[in-house]
């Protein structure tokens, strides 16, 4: 601590202060002065010390540099790493493995290659202009163009024409035709929000028909009177997680005789199959009911593995299935909080909980994605589970009344999401599914851009799959004609094709062109104003995330390139929809794991356990480059095509003096050069 600088020091005059020297930021304390001193009044009393006022200054002059310091340490760190990618040249093509199945290298490469055709030519467009607004001819017309004489001026006249009789009322259309299905989109978003403040504002929820809710004495019951459930847990090659999920599934408060855990196997590493068989074994010693089953084919991939699962003989003495992927964790009551609500309810066919996160906190992709989820889970499946009792299923987290399974056909190995196949197929059947907002089930967020980007492309791909096998079987069925409407346009047209579509065409492809062909334009509430209230929209679920609301707009703008592409290669069955990749977790653990280890008897605190000497020998014998193959950072050509593309629309609208198109396509293209440079997410040295 400083001395005191008191009225000895000063001549007697000025206010006492404390100064304190406080890494890595300073602080000033005032003190009050002891009546009667010189310091408690007088003139001088009440004037400040220059000497103090100095000291203030310097202090925050201080504090400021040291925050410009860090903000330019970020900023070179950031470039080193940019550059680092560079210098590795490593693009989301390599290391991936080839093409799927049936995919050609030419048409793996054709989306990426028009942006780039697109980039040249409003570079060159840009390079035109330019000289054009030197001269000034961007303020005449035709006529007086042609009356300048040259080879550049006759054809900067041609190109003029060009734009007024043929580009600009064909862009002007597109641009029109976006902006309604942009106002139809954001008309849904907006009666999704007004109907989850309805059901807020009513108190809507399922409650089952006998008792009821959490510590229902109803649920407690003998066992005799609970049903019998089966719980599966699909996994694949994710040795990061399967203990804990083995555990939390095998500490279900349920009897022991009333429920049977599958843990289905389709590990390709003989490493991963013995650890998570070995862990089977240690929980059947604890008198667990718990089976492996390993699958060395993986036909069908998830959906595969489910329905070899269910045609084992014992399946036909259990009345409801669980679905739990390798990442999710249920809190000790999940069959006490959803199997009550079928009792009573003979038509409900799946029970759905809701997803929460352990790492939504963990770095500003995971951010932005629970921003999504959340709205998902808190409006879309709420307001679709209460008013339609249909959504679809998550494919997780889940409780399924087997009958209903098997009266929609199974599991159907035809698509990339299973879920959403059984789901629209027990819907058609005319079943009922049960939304529980309150009920929460623990998982991972992807945490890397290139895992995240893998599972966006699946989630987008298979939807439009799905739509072209069902859309006769929806025009056929017997269901309303509202259920018929809601399942096609708003489902699947509006939710799955219209929104990644206008989203990537009129906001990366549209904006883009109008800066060249100035006589098309866009207007400020479309490009501004309503983005910004739907984004605010989707944020509301998760008001804490409401300081990434900018980050969130462009983020969601930026990832519109990889659900376009993977809508395109769906809707029309291109070999990148049939891949599957099975998202990278990274096994950490929520804070109630960590209590239920205090809490719970010994027997039943085990989230996992430790592997024999044999598998951890084996596992360090694998050769160390190889796991370092599996994990870097990328550069993504996409991305950085759109980008450059983005910036030198931005570079063109400085020539037609538009503000708002200006900075946004600014932010836009940096955003997708923070992205196709692999700067968001996991960082890999």
């Amino acid at each position: 601590m400083a001395p005191w600088w008191g009225s000895e020091a000063r001549g007697g005059s000025g206010t006492p202060v404390v100064v304190k020297m406080e890494s890595p930021d300073w602080a000033i304390s005032e003190v009050e002065a002891v009546p009667g001193s010189p310091a408690a009044g007088g003139k001088a009393g009440r004037g400040k010390n220059a000497r103090q006022i100095t000291w203030v200054l310097l202090l925050k002059a201080h504090r400021a540099a040291g925050k410009l310091t860090g903000a330019a340490s970020a900023a070179l760190s950031v470039a080193a790493a940019a550059r680092r990618r560079v210098a590795a040249g490593r693009t989301d093509d390599s290391d991936a493995g080839a093409a799927p199945p049936g995919e050609s290298p030419l048409l793996r490469t054709r989306f990426y290659g028009f942006l780039r055709a697109f980039l040249l030519l409003s570079m060159l467009l840009l390079a035109v202009d330019v000289a054009a607004h030197i001269q000034g001819w961007h303020l005449g017309a035709v006529p007086d163009l042609l009356a300048v004489e040259g080879f550049f001026a006759a054809a900067y006249a041609s190109w003029v024409r060009a734009r007024l009789e043929y580009l600009a009322p064909a862009l002007q259309f597109l641009a029109n035709a976006c902006v309604v299905l942009f106002m139809i989109q954001s008309a849904d978003r907006l009666i999704l929000c007004l109907g989850c403040l309805w059901i807020k504002f009513k108190g809507i929820k399922p409650v089952p028909k006998v008792g009821g809710g959490k510590g229902s004495d109803d649920v407690e019951a003998v066992a005799d009177d609970l049903p019998m459930v089966l719980v599966q847990i699909p996994m694949c090659n994710e040795k990061e997680v399967y203990q804990q999920s083995i555990g939390a599934v095998c500490n279900l408060d349920w009897p022991r005789s009333n429920f049977l855990v599958q843990v289905l196997d389709d590990s390709d590493d003989a490493v991963t199959s013995a650890l998570i068989k070995e862990e089977v074994e240690k929980w059947q010693q604890e008198g667990v009911h718990i089976l492996y089953r390993h699958r060395v084919i993986r036909d069908g991939y998830k959906a595969g593995n489910l329905k070899s699962a269910m045609n084992c003989s014992y399946v036909k003495d259990y009345e409801f299935v669980v679905i739990f992927d390798a990442d999710f964790q249920p809190q000790a009551d999940f069959l006490k909080r959803t199997v009550p609500h079928f009792k009573g309810n003979e038509d409900v066919g799946l029970v759905q909980a809701r997803w929460s996160f352990v790492n939504k906190d963990e770095n500003l992709l995971t951010r932005l994605q629970n921003i999504n989820l959340c709205f998902h889970f808190e409006v879309e499946q709420q307001v679709n589970g209460a008013f339609l009792n249909f959504f679809g299923f998550n494919g997780t987290a889940g409780v399924w009344r087997i009958k209903a399974l098997e009266d929609s056909g199974g599991w159907m190995e035809r698509t990339t999401v299973e879920d959403m196949d059984i789901a629209v197929r027990a819907h058609l059947n005319g079943w009922k599914f049960l939304y529980l907002n309150d009920v929460e089930c623990q998982c991972e967020l992807p945490e890397s851009y290139e895992a995240y980007r893998k599972q966006q492309h699946r989630w987008h791909s298979g939807p439009m799959q799905l739509f072209r096998l069902c859309f006769v079987d929806i025009i056929r069925s017997k269901i309303g004609v509202w259920k018929k409407f809601n399942l096609i346009f708003l489902f699947f047209l509006l939710r799955k094709l219209i929104l990644p579509f206008y989203s990537f065409t009129l906001f990366c492809i549209i904006l883009p062109m109008t800066m060249f062909v100035p006589e098309a334009e866009l207007p400020a509430w479309v490009v501004c104003y309503i983005p910004a209230t739907m984004s605010l929209l989707n944020i509301l679920p998760a008001p804490k995330s409401f300081p990434f609301i900018v980050p969130y707009l462009l983020f969601e703008n930026t990832m519109s390139v990889t659900k376009f592409n993977a809508m395109i290669s769906g809707l029309f069955q291109l070999g990148s929809a049939y891949e599957w990749v099975v998202t990278k977790k990274s096994g950490r653990s929520s804070e109630g794991d960590l209590v239920a280890l205090v809490d719970k008897q010994p027997k039943q605190q085990r989230v996992g356990s430790a592997p024999n000497l044999d598998s951890v020998a084996k596992e360090e014998s694998r050769p160390k480059k190889d796991l370092k193959k599996k994990k870097h950072n990328r550069l993504y050509r996409k991305e950085l095509a759109l980008s450059f593309l983005l910036l030198t629309a931005a570079a063109r609208s400085l020539l037609s003096v538009q503000g708002i198109h200006f900075y946004f396509l600014l932010f836009q293209g940096v955003s997708f050069l923070v992205v196709g440079l692999d700067l968001i997410g996991e960082q890999v040295e």
